[in-house]
């Protein structure tokens, strides 16, 4: 019988071809969701439903279906691959209770492999190492199990012996194995064990579950899921290890919307994990974010393109909500008491220009732009009304052919992109302060006075202020603060202002002649005027790499990687092929991949991650084009902001 309390939220996670969407096809069969299996390579595959995706092959959005298993019933989230596409696996990271990171057998862990483990394990989501491809020739899974203790963590424990690799697997534990593993975080069961006593399978498999689904150690499994090996055990390990979701049902609402999506006649869909409470349809329901009441005309269960109405939805399980035509992605619904953190991984580091064929479509792009930033809001469109240009920011090359092939579409738009440039950043070069009396044109007066210092590299934004309230009224410091971020937008570069700390040291109003509106004018002079005291500096994204090639390319790959001002290890040999790993400059490697893939004819590899922002070394300089009228131009940008500039 259906157990819908015992039920289970399990993301699928990989690098880029490591078998998620196949995983996944399978899973479904067994569970008897699809009559017949679908294929990535064909185009079939039930998750992968997007023209763009059945065309190319690829995963591109996170795909939520429902499955049932054991009289359990399991949401899976299928989420891509692809480091281009890491918006939607950071989204999907935040709504899943348990997770299987896939680990092809051949190629290890790879980049992608580590940046999310890295927030599996910040978000203690409790996980299940899946070591997939097992039938391919060069699969290792010895190796690999090496590469995961190395690079992921020691807690990971093989309960399935691999015999007779590249056919099939001996599904029996590692007895000696698993308790070594599970004595290390269970008193108990080490003490038997130095005692010499016999601990029994059923005790070591219970603990075993336990310090599992706390997320304490990581049973590994193996199959080879294109020939349906090792699917039906993987799935018993999701009931096994992996938790439920828990939460109240009849406990104050509380969820996140962490996808938006729509429907030609149901309009905007919000997809929301509710961890408690419980919606039904015609509720009313409050969006805390927004500040606004909506009322939810259906909720929907996905199954891929199709899906059925449920009338309900419930602590613990995750469904698709429509009639809130204000919702955006990250909005919480009802309270965020029960709510996790948000992990950050991706970051776009590259802005591009939008170009279109005919005048008269310049509206539609627009709105279908948009429409893709709801639904992705790290493409950050900015709309220069005044120039009528549109930017937007992206991951990569990859991200803006899909972009292209979505706006044709979808939207039936034939739309082009400029060519990508890379997003510095700047932060001060030293303390400084930045002070501006705005009391002409009357009527106006706002003195305002910031200390401006630099902050640790990836910190952000720090403001706060210590002038008292009588001396500037908290309504006016107020609106000083919500003015800050966009102060910061453009610095003495034209780059967006970061990791800096930022005091409020002096302000004044006047009885008379102060309107609050004054300081939001104020407020970017003084800041401008403070970075043009402290100066800025440069900042660059870098990217953590890993180059493979036959070794007969290494000096050459060494000698290119030292013109791209990358710093590296030594060498690593293996085999026949040489390993280099290190951080390079974003802006020097853009196009390496296709220059390494020339040069190896084809048998080089090299894959990246975001590693951070460093400073960029003296001489080099990269300024962008400013927009609207700089607020140093004091005269000119009052009455730019007054309307007055002719």
């Amino acid at each position: 019988m259906l157990n819908l309390l015992n039920r289970r939220n399990i993301g699928i996670f990989a690098h880029i071809d490591a078998g998620k969407t196949t995983t996944t096809e399978q899973m479904l069969f067994k569970g008897g969701q699809i009559r017949s299996l679908g294929s990535v390579d064909t185009g079939t595959a039930q998750t992968d439903w997007l023209d763009v995706e059945r065309e190319r092959g690829i995963s591109v959005l996170a795909a939520t279906t429902e499955l049932i298993w054991r009289d359990t019933a399991i949401n899976i989230v299928d989420t891509p691959g692809h480091v281009d596409f890491l918006s939607e696996v950071e989204r999907s990271l935040r709504v899943m209770d348990g997770a299987i990171l896939i680990i092809s057998a051949v190629e290890g862990v790879q980049p992608q492999t580590e940046v999310i483990w890295q927030a599996l394990r910040k978000l203690n989501i409790p996980t299940l190492i899946y070591i997939n491809k097992i039938d391919r020739i060069g699969a290792d899974p010895d190796r690999v199990i090496e590469n995961i203790h190395h690079e992921l963590s020691t807690a990971a424990v093989p309960i399935q012996n691999t015999q007779g690799v590249e056919h099939s697997f001996d599904e029996q534990p590692l007895y000696d194995q698993i308790v070594e593993v599970v004595s290390e975080h269970d008193d108990s069961i080490l003490n038997q064990y130095l005692e010499g006593k016999l601990i029994s399978n059923q005790q070591l498999m219970e603990n075993l579950s336990l310090l599992s689904k706390n997320g304490k150690i990581f049973p590994v499994l193996f199959g080879a899921s294109n020939k349906g090996i090792g699917i039906q055990e993987l799935m018993d390990a999701m009931i096994e290890y992996l938790p439920h979701p828990g939460g109240l049902k009849d406990a104050p609402l509380s969820g996140i919307v962490f996808k938006i999506d729509r429907d030609k006649k149901l309009g905007r869909l919000a997809y929301v994990r509710l961890y408690q409470g419980s919606i039904q349809n015609r509720d009313s329901i409050y969006n805390v974010t927004q500040g606004v009441e909506e009322k939810v005309t259906q909720i929907r269960k996905i199954q891929g393109n199709k899906s059925e109405d449920l009338g309900e939805l419930h602590a613990g399980d995750i469904a698709v909500l429509s009639g809130m035509s204000h919702v955006k992605i990250g909005d919480i619904l009802g309270s965020a008491e029960a709510v996790p953190e948000h992990p950050h991984m991706a970051v776009p580091l590259l802005t591009v220009k939008v170009e279109w064929e005919q005048e008269e479509e310049y509206p539609a792009v627009v709105k279908a732009l948009q429409e893709l930033s709801d639904e992705d809001p790290l493409l950050d469109l900015q709309w220069h009304q005044e120039d009528r240009e549109l930017h937007i920011k992206v991951m990569g090359k990859i991200q803006l052919e899909i972009l292209t092939s979505l706006m044709k579409s979808r939207f039936q738009l034939n739309v082009k992109f400029g060519q990508p440039s890379v997003i510095y950043k700047e932060t001060p070069k030293q303390i400084g302060a930045g002070l501006i009396r705005y009391t002409m044109p009357k009527p106006c007066w706002a003195v305002l006075r910031f200390k401006i210092e630099p902050g640790e590299r990836g910190s952000g934004v720090t403001y706060h202020s210590v002038v008292r309230k009588e001396e500037l009224l908290e309504r006016y410091q107020n609106e000083v603060a919500r003015r800050i971020p966009e102060a910061l937008e453009q610095g003495l570069y034209g780059w967006n202002v970061v990791d800096l700390k930022i005091t409020l040291i002096e302000g004044e109003h006047h009885v008379v002649h102060t309107h609050p509106l004054d300081f939001a004018v104020a407020t970017p002079m003084g800041i401008m005027n403070g970075l043009d005291q402290t100066g800025t500096k440069l900042l660059e994204p870098m990217l953590n790499f890993r180059i493979s090639v036959p070794e007969q390319f290494g000096g050459k790959i060494l000698h290119d990687l030292s013109q791209m001002r990358a710093t590296f290890d030594s060498p690593n040999q293996q085999e026949d092929r040489m390993i280099v790993e290190g951080i390079i400059p974003l802006s020097t490697s853009m196009e390496y991949s296709i220059e390494l893939a020339s040069l190896t004819k084809g048998k080089g590899t090299i894959t990246t991650y975001f590693q951070g922002y460093q400073e960029c070394p003296e001489g080099v300089l990269a300024t962008r084009e400013r927009r609207g009228i700089n607020p140093l131009d004091q005269s000119k940008y009052i009455l730019s902001v007054r309307k007055a500039l002719s």
